[in-house]
């Protein structure tokens, strides 16, 4: 950005602002604290306020103070309701939360207003559709009404709009305070999304395929009408890697500009610290096997793991499995523990491994590849794939699997510590994704010092081939050529992988986690905020040719 060129106020909405469910929470909870460094206050982050007395968020603390004179005299229409505060991130950001429920009353006329102005096609929605139109509705209410308190002549004034689930609001913005420059981020577009979860080959056919046939093939309609839409009206149009750049030029017709996600590693243990969070982490881990399957684990089994959200072909965890399983069959020299991090829909901690944790006598358990109950046991496709590669998990094999279906926020009765606590105990991670617009989980893992594995179909492991030389020596990762058509050969190259990294002595094992940990202060939010930058420069020079164009 011009440092002539100053910012007044930037507003960023998302359905994930003090919510946390995702990727997107990641992205704008870690980059809240290096714009706060840059804009101060004049940054406010807007959320749903899906909270109540009885469930308040963790995220959010509310402050009487802040914008005191603006809600001294608000009035909102529709109902809508705020409350506002800051969000409990590194930064502390001003965030406002915004009450919609009263906001589906008048959706069929909003609807109808976004049809005629923007083409918005809201006829076939279902699922989630109204309740983000509604929430992005009023956040839209709420921009304006604030920037009408400000006055907006004279300055520079942002909002920008994260994913499909937020466009409602970039263009009620669009067409109330058309002074007001609008970025719109898709993380992942929703029809690429939903072609690679219905089993269909995404980048042999890319060149083909046309975003509203499929959208109309796969029932996606007005998800994808209104994503298109935000993109195009959109002042600047931003997507998160070069990978779903070309996808959204084929699919939404417009090419956005990469703004690739940054990292901030204020959550990774100190060095002096350091050696003790691994040392808790392993001997849960650890503990946790031994408690399931009935023997002592020894302190130099090799420890490797997959995380993340439940598409058990979009982020590969069927890879992971295969690949797993071919690992034993290289013999490898060390015993390998293999744990799969992914919720699913969970019932309960096992009580039988809850005594058996506290219990110095280790029994075999009954089905001892699953830490939780599971609601649908005979549908979960990660515990049928477990069992379909017939892990058993017996003391003679050298590979055992270990499947978590729970988040892990410190409270889920059988770890009862984070993600990022247990991260550190880790020797490897594998994230082998099919679809993954940027992926965080690697680069998490890397910022931890923990060597990792990812494929060419992610928006890092594009990053990382750009920037590094691709060996687990130079950068802590390895990023595998993945396609359409190559899948065993993916799975041979993880296996291998896995079976190396087992196999190092001391020394190199250190030297690798250490070259991770380089690699990942390279994507720093200070690195990558610079791209941000220059969408905020390209949003409000678009902004000002449309005021003047229709003077």
């Amino acid at each position: 950005m011009d440092k002539s060129t100053k910012i007044d106020l930037l507003f960023e909405t998302s359905w994930e602002v003090c919510n946390k469910i995702g990727g997107i929470y990641t992205v704008l909870s870690t980059k809240a604290k290096t714009l706060q460094s840059l804009y101060k206050d004049k940054v406010i982050f807007i959320g749903p306020d899906v909270w109540s007395d009885d469930v308040p968020s963790p995220y959010f603390t509310e402050s009487r103070s802040l914008l005191k004179a603006w809600r001294s005299q608000l009035s909102l229409p529709d109902g809508v309701s705020i409350r506002v505060g800051r969000w409990n991130v590194p930064g502390k950001p001003v965030a406002i939360l915004v009450k919609f429920d009263d906001m589906y009353a008048c959706k069929d006329q909003f609807y109808g207003q976004m049809w005629e102005l923007y083409g918005v096609d809201s006829l076939h929605a279902y699922g989630d559709y109204d309740e983000a139109c509604a929430f992005s509705h009023a956040a839209g209410i709420v921009i304006e009404s604030l920037c009408q308190f400000t006055s907006t002549a004279d300055k520079n004034i942002i909002a920008h709009f994260d994913e499909w689930t937020t466009g409602m609001g970039l263009l009620y913005v669009k067409h109330h305070v058309p002074e007001i420059a609008t970025v719109f981020t898709t993380h992942a577009t929703s029809i690429g999304r939903s072609i690679c979860g219905n089993n269909k080959q995404l980048y042999d056919y890319l060149q083909g395929y046309n975003g509203d046939q499929m959208a109309r093939e796969l029932n996606m309609e007005a998800k994808h009408s209104l994503e298109k839409a935000a993109a195009h009206e959109a002042d600047c149009f931003t997507t998160v890697s070069e990978i779903t750049a070309i996808e959204c030029a084929q699919l939404l017709e417009r090419r956005p500009i990469v703004t690739p996600n940054g990292f901030e590693a204020n959550f990774v243990p100190s060095r002096k610290k350091y050696a003790e969070v691994r040392k808790l982490a392993r001997e849960m881990m650890l503990n946790v096997a031994s408690s399931l399957m009935g023997y002592e684990f020894s302190d130099d089994t090799f420890i490797v793991a997959t995380s993340g959200r439940c598409e058990f072909r979009n982020k590969g965890i069927d890879l992971f499995l295969d690949s797993i399983s071919k690992t034993e069959r290289l013999n490898p020299n060390r015993e390998i523990l293999c744990f799969v991090m992914v919720p699913a829909w969970v019932k309960a901690a096992r009580t039988d491994l809850q005594t058996a944790l506290e219990s110095s006598d280790k029994s075999r358990l009954e089905d001892p590849v699953i830490t939780h109950t599971l609601h649908n046991p005979d549908q979960d496709p990660i515990l049928c794939n477990i069992h379909r590669i017939n892990f058993d998990n017996e003391k003679s094999r050298k590979v055992k699997v270990v499947y978590v279906p729970c988040y892990l926020n410190g409270n889920d009765g059988i770890f009862n510590m984070s993600y990022y606590d247990l991260l550190s105990g880790m020797d490897a991670t594998v994230f082998p994704s099919y679809y993954e617009p940027w992926g965080y989980t690697p680069l998490e893992s890397i910022a931890f010092g923990v060597p990792t594995m990812t494929t060419t179909l992610s928006g890092f492991g594009q990053w990382i081939l750009g920037n590094f030389d691709n060996t687990f020596e130079s950068c802590g990762t390895h990023v595998i050529e993945r396609g359409d058509w190559n899948y065993d050969i993916v799975a041979d190259s993880i296996s291998h992988d896995i079976d190396y990294l087992a196999a190092l002595g001391k020394a190199d094992a250190q030297h690798i986690g250490t070259a991770a940990t380089h690699t990942s202060a390279k994507a720093s939010w200070k690195e990558f905020i610079s791209y941000y930058e220059t969408a905020y420069s390209e949003a409000l020079s678009t902004m000002r040719n449309r005021i003047d164009k229709h003077a």
